[in-house]
């Protein structure tokens, strides 16, 4: 099946735009991860679509071939690990596959999964960006002639950080799925480190080592929750 935007002309790159008739598929869990590559496909002249599962990013590569994927490796729904190794299998192929994590450490395992390059968070390097996805490019989908790298980072908006802790909050409210905390400790380890944000990070470290020592946590749990009160209402007073 066809995407409508393929039945688009394809414009030439630019030294200015390099990524113009790019797609990028993003499969990632955050919004405050997502607006900052939004931002930089928006910069950079490709279109971006987004998948916040393993499942939805399946669904999209049975309509269309994204010309690039950046796959999250923590994922509600599993590893992006395994969605790597199956594009990476996938006939006809994808020409760029790149994987993003929060934890610097998982770079080997991405790359083993099939992952042309890792990008740590944060995603805030436009230069970085748009180098990953033309160095995997054919030539005839580069800018022609010299290209100053862009200098320029990206600043995602306040209002997705506040969405990802608002997320987080209601999954610890209500945990009844079988690993649904251990899933929200990852995806805020991951939301910290981008936000820069080291209390919280020390929170969800704490109640990680309590779990992985066999223990519910309640106490770091609960310290938890009482932190992400406090940060979705300061951000809401902005």
């Amino acid at each position: 099946m066809t995407d409508a935007d393929d039945l688009l002309p394809h414009r030439a790159p630019t030294a200015a735009r390099p990524l113009l008739g790019v797609t990028v598929l993003l499969v990632e869990d955050s919004r405050f991860a997502s607006e900052a590559v939004r931002l930089m496909c928006l910069r950079s002249g490709a279109r971006i679509r987004r998948a916040d599962s393993l499942a939805n990013a399946r669904r999209h590569l049975r309509i269309y071939r994204p010309t690039c994927m950046l796959v999250d490796l923590g994922l509600p729904d599993g590893s992006g690990e395994d969605l790597l190794a199956e594009v990476a299998a996938a006939s006809p192929p994808i020409d760029v596959i790149l994987a993003t994590s929060g934890d610097p450490g998982a770079g080997p395992r991405a790359l083993a999964a099939g992952a042309r390059a890792f990008l740590p968070k944060p995603l805030t390097s436009l230069a970085a960006f748009q180098q990953s996805i033309l160095s995997a490019l054919p030539p005839d989908r580069r800018p022609s002639g010299p290209r100053l790298a862009p200098s320029a980072e990206v600043a995602p908006d306040s209002i997705a950080l506040r969405d990802d802790l608002a997320a987080a909050r209601r999954h610890l409210s209500d945990p009844r799925e079988d690993g649904t905390v251990d899933y929200v400790a990852r995806f805020l380890a991951g939301l910290a480190h981008s936000a820069g944000d080291r209390a919280l990070g020390d929170a969800v470290d704490r109640l990680m080592a309590r779990r992985a020592a066999g223990q519910a946590g309640a106490p770091e749990l609960a310290t938890l929750s009482a932190l992400l009160e406090h940060r979705i209402a300061a951000h809401a007073a902005l």
